[in-house]
């Protein structure tokens, strides 16, 4: 690699500390769809603990990616959504779902 390499600077590497952590990416995916609340995620998240969703749903808030809004009802209810910067990582879901299909047509072309 270039000495002049630095990986801060590399665009896949800043994507890839935005949505590349274990269920971070399947997350975003769920959020897509609308929003969510959080016993909505854990329902559609199989095997993800509680204590994790948390923790990446603050990771994202804290990027920007998502909104967190509270409903002041009775009971009380929390409500996770994209936001505009979130909603921009649609074309990189898009690129890989088309790639993922791809791939699949050419497993079945090898057989």
């Amino acid at each position: 690699m270039p000495e002049e390499y630095n990986q801060a600077a590399c665009p896949i590497e800043k994507t890839m500390h935005v949505i590349g952590g274990k269920w971070t990416f399947i997350i975003l995916r769920e959020l897509f769809y609308g929003p969510r609340r959080f016993g909505e995620l854990q329902r559609s998240l199989k095997g993800i603990s509680p204590r994790t969703l948390s923790m990446r749903l603050k990771e994202l808030e804290e990027e920007g990616i998502i909104s967190r809004t509270i409903y002041s009802e009775i009971p009380p209810h929390v409500e996770y959504a994209l936001t505009e910067k979130g909603k921009t990582l649609r074309p990189v879901f898009d690129a890989m779902k088309e790639w993922g299909n791809a791939w699949d047509v050419l497993k079945l072309g090898k057989q």
